[in-house]
């Protein structure tokens, strides 16, 4: 019988698989919404439908161990004893895929002081013997001694399990210069780590395959050992007990007793609908796509991917052979253009090959052909690509934001971005990791983008560049709009595509910064912290190292003899709130010295790292993260524009540097005025506060009268101060602890003081515990405009995560409902500059804060604009206060 006649058995060492599946992909990245991870399951089972499409198996079966303990541990109790603990990630994970495999149809086998090992050598040779091609799945090197003419190893690359090493015995010479069979053999003497065999010392792989081509086997080798000479002789001599035992434990038992014969491994139809159940709880959807496709059906049990998101803008249609890219210009790219745009309606895949900052190439893409385009200003045959660019025909691309500013800086006029997947992805996940095309690609097409190693000087394959990249962001795109809610959907295209094109003028723009202001500030700086850490020293009569906590843990704790603050790794805590807390309780003039020496310290950084970011035209660039938070506030990167202290006077400093720039007239800055507690109020409906906020009165003194029984004149500024903790306090989970820490006050006071407040709101305090509780409901909290916050640890069995879910959740919506706002305004006041031709500028915005530059002539013009925008940018039940500045610098315009 020919081989490709005879039936294949694929017997899959499942643990071994399934951790290294865990520990290739990334735990936060899978999980349910209840809080069950599932990432050693989604690539377990990823691996496996690409098995059963590429190999075919006629019968199939997978073991598992039981558990650690077997005849090996009888013998040798250190065997895997340095096996660190199962992770509590992976925990239940296994029983899932048990079922999953069960629902498929596939028989998984284990057995009672056995290894999942000697399951796969005992199916191998009943396989073998009957007649079967035998495919052995496995990431144990040990499975290499059943490898002979008609057993073959599939053993997975170091990283991951999508990427398997075929060995047969030729592969199996070529790689160890030795037979299958000696494989063992080579182990005894070497040792293993991971199973804790310890080896013969200074006996390498090398030398064991020498001496095993000399004398044949272990056995043949022991024989002649007063024949070795050297160091490596004499400690084969001295420790050959411990390759006895070794190549003892290692021989994998061939004869084990089963339940279950080879025939009757057979692959049978799978129980669909019990598929579509375990896939379901796992949420596994592109992964019931793949495994019902195998039985001839499709997730929905008659509607595809591609149909469920026909409605959504790109269209699902796979295509799994990445088409191979032409190069074509002037007519021909013109043409290609119209015939490209006229078929895909919903758009074509863009990616913009851009190098210090300028673009160098692009690649086009549609369902079937790519273009590649090498870039050359200069060149008049670019034209149709220009035109296509500035045409409204949309556009898919992946984290379009920088490819966007290069297109401004080379003056190509863009219009037309309908998706971009990364921002896509972010809102279906925003509290994951995924933040590359190929991460996407792997979670959401279940494929391998080609990539390039960046450690090899020659590649043994090119990535594809831009034309692949193109063609994955548009078969990408349906894949992750398919999961997105509705409202999600409506919040990318409405807020957040509106809000990449207004950060990227931003960005460009950048803000004017005075150097010399600066580094007078810095120098400064330098001369007080300087300062400071003399009288330390004097204070405790010896110079130390005031950044080390060592050091700094031997002064207070040993020398000062403070009371210890709270335990960690190195000894006690020396962070910034262990160290006030302490000056609080015991106050010192070592400690206020070392407090003021760390804030000096950290302002000068600050100014510094400012400093040299100024460009050559005397302006910063931040970049802005639009994906950067789970929340969907907007963050600042290189540099950070957003820890510029506000209250003190070296942060007013650090401001007074941002100025209006040359042929400006000055700065404007708008700042939304309490917009987190308007959004409470309004979710709440509590009658107090909106009664407050309509009045137009001191929220705080309003709150501060009712609490304490006064008229709000009569309120003090310390009775204010506790109410606006208390407030704000509260939408971020604050405990009565927790605020009896930060106003430093009693717990019983602060009690008493959360009590009266919610005895006069609440509203507040129904909306607050509603939250929570709807989120464990829902396994997410939204915000007034659709934005979603997945919480799955809501339902975790660890307290401590499950507590801080608690407390996110409560912020949730309020902080996203301001972010949403902040976008929406931002994005009208762009419109209204740009349809009105203002020269005016919008710089900056950093929390609540808008900043911008004032063309001669605009103020009254732009200010208009701004406070309409911001002020209707939601309807809620209070109004949302906007207050304007006006000044030369960023602190004379404060307000």
């Amino acid at each position: 019988m020919l081989d490709s006649e005879k039936p294949t058995l694929m017997i899959i060492d499942g643990h071994s698989l399934a951790f290294r599946a865990f520990f290739a992909l990334p735990v936060d990245s899978f999980q349910t919404h209840d809080g069950q991870h599932t990432n050693a399951i989604h690539g377990f089972l990823s691996m496996l439908l690409s098995l059963l499409r590429n190999e075919k198996p006629t019968h199939i079966a997978v073991a598992f161990d039981i558990s650690r303990a077997s005849f090996r541990t009888r013998e040798y109790p250190e065997y895997k004893g340095t096996r660190n603990a199962t992770p509590p990630e992976f925990l239940g994970q296994i029983p899932l895929l048990q079922e999953a495999l069960a629902a498929m149809n596939i028989t998984t086998i284990t057995k009672e002081d056995f290894e999942a090992d000697d399951i796969l050598a005992t199916l191998s040779v009943q396989g073998n013997a009957a007649g079967y091609n035998v495919l052995v799945v496995s990431g144990d090197r040990d499975a290499i001694q059943l490898v002979n003419e008609n057993v073959t190893l599939l053993y997975p690359a170091s990283q991951g399990v999508s990427a398997l090493t075929r060995y047969d015995p030729a592969r199996v010479r070529e790689r160890y210069g030795i037979e299958p069979e000696q494989y063992p053999d080579v182990a005894a003497l070497v040792g293993e780590t991971s199973d804790n065999l310890i080896g013969i010392s200074k006996v390498g792989e090398k030398t064991a395959v020498k001496w095993l081509g000399l004398y044949g086997s272990l056995d043949g080798i022991l024989e002649h050992a007063e024949e070795i000479k050297g160091v490596v002789g004499n400690n084969l001599r001295e420790q050959k007990e411990n390759a006895i035992r070794n190549r003892r434990l290692n021989r994998l038992v061939t004869n084990v007793e089963l339940d279950v014969a080879v025939e009757n491994l057979q692959r049978g139809a799978m129980d669909q609908d019990a598929v579509r159940d375990i896939f379901g709880r796992l949420e596994f959807k592109s992964l019931l796509d793949r495994v019902l496709k195998l039985e001839g059906a499709d997730a929905a049990g008659g509607a595809s991917v591609a149909g469920a998101v026909a409605e959504n803008p790109v269209e699902a249609v796979a295509a799994p052979v990445a088409p191979v890219a032409q190069n074509l210009l002037d007519e021909e790219l013109a043409a290609w253009l119209v015939r490209a745009t006229a078929a895909a309606p919903a758009g074509l895949g863009l990616t913009v090959e851009v190098q210090e900052g300028r673009p160098i190439g692009f690649g086009l893409a549609s369902l079937t052909e790519t273009i590649s385009l090498p870039w050359q200003a200069d060149r008049g045959d670019y034209a149709p690509l220009e035109a296509w660019l500035a045409s409204d025909a949309p556009k898919i691309m992946h984290d379009a934001k920088p490819q966007l500013k290069a297109l401004k800086r080379a003056k190509l006029t863009f219009s037309g971005l309908a998706v971009d997947t990364l921002v896509a992805g972010w809102l279906l996940r925003p509290g994951g990791p995924d933040k590359t095309l190929v991460d996407l690609v792997t979670r959401y097409l279940d494929e391998a983008l080609p990539v390039t190693d960046p450690n090899q000087l020659v590649p043994d394959e090119q990535d594809g560049g831009a034309p692949l990249q193109a063609w994955y962001t548009l078969r990408l795109a349906p894949a992750v709009l398919a999961l997105l809610d509705e409202g999600s959907r409506t919040l990318l295209t409405e807020i957040e595509i509106p809000t990449l094109l207004t950060l990227v003028g931003m960005e460009l723009t950048g803000v004017a910064v005075s150097h010399e202001q600066l580094a007078e500030l810095s120098s400064q700086l330098g001369e007080r912290s300087a300062g400071y850490a003399a009288s330390a020293y004097a204070e405790i009569g010896r110079e130390v190292n005031l950044g080390s906590p060592k050091q700094l843990q031997d002064v207070l704790f040993e020398q000062l003899g403070m009371p210890k603050t709270r335990a960690n790794k190195t000894g006690y805590s020396t962070d910034a709130g262990a160290l006030a807390d302490l000056q609080a309780s015991n106050p010192h003039p070592f400690l206020d010295l070392l407090l003021k020496h760390r804030d000096s310290t950290k302002l000068r950084q600050i100014v510094e790292t400012l400093d040299k970011e100024i460009d050559s035209t005397g302006r910063i660039h931040t970049t802005y993260m639009q994906i950067g938070t789970t929340t969907g506030r907007i963050s600042s990167n290189d540099p950070n524009l957003q820890n510029i202290p506000v209250r003190t006077e070296e942060g007013r400093r650090i401001r007074a540097a941002f100025q209006a720039g040359p042929g400006t007239e000055c700065l404007l800055t708008a700042d939304y005025s309490q917009i987190e507690m308007r959004i409470m109020a309004h979710l709440s409906e509590d009658a107090g506060l909106i009664e407050a906020f309509n009045a137009g009165e001191d929220l705080h003194r309003f709150v501060g009268a009712r609490i304490f029984g006064v008229e709000p004149a009569e309120v003090s500024n310390e009775m204010r101060s506790k109410v606006k903790a208390m407030s704000y306090g509260l939408a971020y989970g604050l405990s009565a602890f927790g605020l009896s820490k930060q106003l430093r006050i009693d717990n019983k006071e602060a009690k008493q003081l959360m009590t009266d407040y919610f005895a006069r709101f609440g509203a507040v305090r129904d909306y607050l515990r509603n939250v929570v509780e709807q989120a464990k409901v829902d396994g997410y909290t939204q915000t007034l405009f659709g934005r979603r916050r997945p919480f799955p640890d809501l339902h975790s069995p660890n307290r401590v995560l499950r507590d801080n879910a608690e407390r996110a959740a409560l912020n949730a919506p309020i902080q996203g409902s301001a972010a949403d706002i902040m976008k929406i305004a931002m994005n009208g006041i762009a419109r209204d500059m740009a349809s009105e031709g203002f020269e005016s500028r919008m710089m900056l915005q950093v929390h609540d804060e808008l900043i911008f530059e004032v063309a001669p002539g605009e103020y009254d013009a732009l200010s208009t604009v701004v406070r309409h925008r911001m002020g209707t940018a939601a309807e809620l039940l209070v109004p949302l206060d906007v207050q304007l500045g006006r000044g030369a610098n960023w602190d004379d315009a404060a307000h």
